[in-house]
């Protein structure tokens, strides 16, 4: 400190940012710090350099905030009033112009009045239009430390005086200043005062005065609905006119002159024209709350249009960004605006694009339920062209170089299943999200592909679309060439564990998954070894007591047969965690209440949708002559199907296997008993042989999927016991989600056993009667 009076530009800042750090960290009291380092402060305010000069004018704002009041008195206060002077040069004076509106919060109105006003007074009235203008830019903090009475008798008759200087940038500053201040006067003052100077500014923005076009095409919006209860129905009209010109500013064609003076002054006229629109996209939500949504197609629906269709990119970018709020605020009139929808769906600009998708889920809502009756059969016709618009989207972000435009599309997407039918997401997005997942190089998109493609897997009504995808599944990424494809598929099994019950996963997915751990690669196995707890925690005891028994059998032949050091590393700090696991029972329990009634409801809702999908064959069939209850019944479906996953304590949830069902109950069963069956193209084929076993209607509402543990479904384990008892059931067990089919593997292994055991015995005996 002793030499930094003489030190350099590059010391001075460092030293200006130390001090700063020192306050900020509160590495001394603030009395210390007052005492050692604010004179410092003071002393370089003044430096000759405009950068250091500015750097310790910083240091010293933030440090008036922590300083007590008897400081600031006497040590900036007071050695204010000589800075402020007119003999003191114009860097002193514009420092002088920012403390006293860093001050004016921390005194109270009286002291303000008597100690800065006058100060104030004097700056507004300087020599320079650059001290006149700083000094009006903080007449803003003047007026929140005074308060109202002396905003309106002191600030606001300077303001007008500034408002009518000879220097643009000072009228730019009354302008805004004015603005900012807008809510501190009463309507007498907005009337008789405010609005004649906003009128005046609005006047010679196109004629004298261009220099204030671009902030008040930024404020108007503001100044309209603050200014909204004072208007006249012709002053209304006239700034609405007022908008619209500004809208469309710099579109129309003019006569072009060859001279190169005229159309360099032409290129930056464009540019403050396009500043304009971009600031008249911005307010155009003010703007409907101005003429009333109810009013919006005939006022602003021709200058909507115009702006997302204008041809510089950032209008467009901003109105994508805007476009949400407009379709709140249109509310059941937002069908008016879904071509601009489709428009901007399908920009040229990726920016757009990027902007408009941050509330495209929310958006595409307001578009679908708009109106009371808007149903499900309907939801295509809201939005005509969506769905092309929606691909057109994707695969031009695909293509781009810009892949997080693209992550983030494919996660709004996930909202489609709320917003399209099922057979549209099945045949234009689906698939496309799986042949994103398998040829796409960057990995967070195939992460975003792999859970939209789960979102739309949960909601898919038909279940041969459901198995094919399945299988697709299985096929492609679980067995595919490819060691990343496998890779992702145990994310994409992550994704179906969070979304899905645990009898689904366990179900379809449990046995693929345990498949790799034979993976030839060692990254696979390592990123099996982490998903085994998750994996785990699917299992319910006594039901999936035999899967157990198979995941134990995958841990210990890892255990003896890895030979890569860090998978088997993983592998023995994965056994530590399975140990430490508690697995969750079929009843409930308490430590487990919350996640055991969170799956109970997904197990509710896929069983809906089983029985939706039921009901639309009887419905169908009966072509037309289905009884009112039956008409009642899939209604009530279709509603169940849309409730949210969230769980009210008062909830009554069908748990299977209780003997509350009534008979209309059962006949409704045994409906389903017989209609869910299973296409021959619905798994991998080594699960063919489902189609070959009986159907058998589960607890949870599932029907057979997958062979039971038939020896081409059963891991290709060397464990002698574990093949003969795998063979053995072959050809009796169906494996089904519910928990008979999995006892019935129980039942089965036992009976194997019994045979065993008996077959044994005879032997045993046949030999004795040899040998004597």
């Amino acid at each position: 400190m002793e030499v930094l009076h003489v030190a350099g530009v590059e010391m001075q800042l460092t030293a200006a940012v130390s001090f700063l750090t020192v306050l900020q960290e509160e590495s001394v009291s603030i009395h210390t710090y007052s005492h050692s380092f604010l004179h410092i402060i003071l002393q370089n305010l003044e430096h000759r350099d405009a950068g250091v000069s500015n750097a310790w004018l910083e240091t010293l704002l933030a440090v008036i905030e922590a300083l007590p009041k008897e400081t600031l008195r006497h040590e900036i206060l007071n050695p204010l009033v000589s800075k402020a002077q007119l003999s003191q040069t114009i860097q002193s004076r514009l420092v002088s112009c920012k403390i006293m509106g860093k001050l004016a919060n921390k005194f109270e109105a009286h002291i303000i009045k008597r100690d800065i006003l006058p100060l104030v007074k004097t700056l507004c009235h300087d020599v320079e239009y650059e001290v006149r203008t700083c000094m009006c830019r903080q007449l803003e903090h003047i007026a929140q430390g005074v308060g109202s009475e002396l905003t309106k008798t002191v600030v606001l008759p300077e303001l007008v005086e500034l408002s009518r200087d000879e220097g643009s940038s000072v009228r730019l500053a009354a302008f805004e200043t004015l603005v900012n201040l807008l809510d501190m006067f009463d309507s007498d003052d907005r009337g008789q005062t405010v609005l004649p100077l906003v009128k005046s500014f609005c006047e010679k923005s196109f004629k004298s005065d261009e220099s204030i076009l671009v902030s008040l095409s930024f404020h108007l919006g503001k100044l309209c609905n603050g200014l909204y209860g004072i208007f006249t129905p012709e002053q209304h009209l006239r700034f609405l006119e007022f908008y619209k010109k500004l809208s469309t500013l710099g579109l129309q064609q003019e006569n072009g002159h060859s001279d190169n003076q005229l159309q360099l002054q032409t290129l930056e006229q464009e540019k403050k024209y396009i500043s304009v629109r971009k600031n008249c996209a911005y307010n155009f939500p003010a703007m409907i709350v101005f003429v009333d949504p109810k009013n919006f197609n005939l006022e602003l629906y021709s200058i909507f249009f115009c702006l997302c269709h204008d041809p510089e990119v950032p209008v467009r970018y901003t109105m994508a960004v805007s476009f949400y709020e407009v379709a709140k605020l249109l509310n059941s009139g937002v069908y008016t605006i879904h071509k601009e929808l489709v428009t901007l769906l399908q920009d040229e600009s990726l920016e757009v694009l990027d902007a408009l998708v941050g509330h495209l889920p929310e958006i595409l809502e307001l578009m679908t339920n708009g109106g009371e009756n808007s149903g499900s059969e309907s939801k295509l016709l809201s939005i005509p062209d969506l769905i092309p618009a929606l691909t057109t989207a994707e695969q031009r972000a695909a293509t781009s170089l810009k892949w997080r435009t693209h992550e983030k599309l494919l996660q709004k997407y996930a909202c489609l299943p709320h917003i399209i039918s099922s057979d549209q997401i099945y045949y234009r997005f689906l698939h496309r999200m799986l042949t994103i997942i398998l040829t796409n190089n960057v990995l967070p998109v195939q992460k975003a592909a792999a859970r939209t493609l789960c979102v739309y897997l949960r909601y898919n009504r038909k279940q041969e679309q459901r198995h094919e995808v399945i299988q697709k599944l299985i096929e492609q990424l679980g067995q595919g060439k490819s060691y990343w494809n496998r890779l992702r598929f145990l994310d994409t099994c992550e994704f179906i564990m969070e979304l899905f019950s645990k009898s689904f996963f366990c179900k379809y997915f449990f046995l693929p998954v345990l498949e790799l751990t034979h993976d030839p690669v060692a990254n696979v196995r390592m990123k099996l070894c982490y998903l085994l707890p998750k994996v785990k925690s699917t299992l319910k005891i006594p039901t999936d007591k035999h899967l157990l028994q198979q995941l134990e059998l995958c841990i210990r032949k890892l255990l003896c047969q890895e030979k890569d050091k860090d998978v088997l590393t993983i592998v023995k700090r994965t056994v530590l965690e399975l140990d430490r696991m508690e697995i969750s029972v079929d009843a409930f329990q308490k430590r487990f209440y919350e996640n055991d009634l969170l799956d109970q409801e997904k197990e509710r809702q896929e069983q809906l949708l089983l029985e939706m999908e039921q009901l639309e064959k009887e419905k169908q069939q009966n072509d037309g002559r289905s009884t009112n209850i039956n008409d009642k019944m899939f209604e009530k479906k279709r509603r169940d199907s849309k409730t949210s996953s969230v769980l009210a304590k008062s909830i009554t949830l069908s748990v299977p296997g209780t003997s509350s069902g009534t008979s209309a109950g059962k006949e409704k069963k045994s409906k389903l008993v017989r209609s869910q069956s299973f296409s021959t193209q619905a798994l991998h084929p080594k699960y063919s042989n489902i189609d070959k076993c009986p159907n058998k209607t589960s607890a949870t509402g599932y029907t057979s999927s997958v062979s039971g543990m038939g020896k081409s479904c059963m891991l290709s384990f060397s464990d002698d016991s574990f093949r003969t008892r795998s063979t053995g059931n072959s050809g009796n067990a169906a494996f089904s989600s519910s928990s008979s089919s999995r006892n019935m593997f129980n039942s089965s292994d036992q009976k194997n056993g019994g045979n065993k055991e008996s077959q044994s015995r005879r032997m045993s005996i046949k030999h004795r009667k040899s040998n004597s």
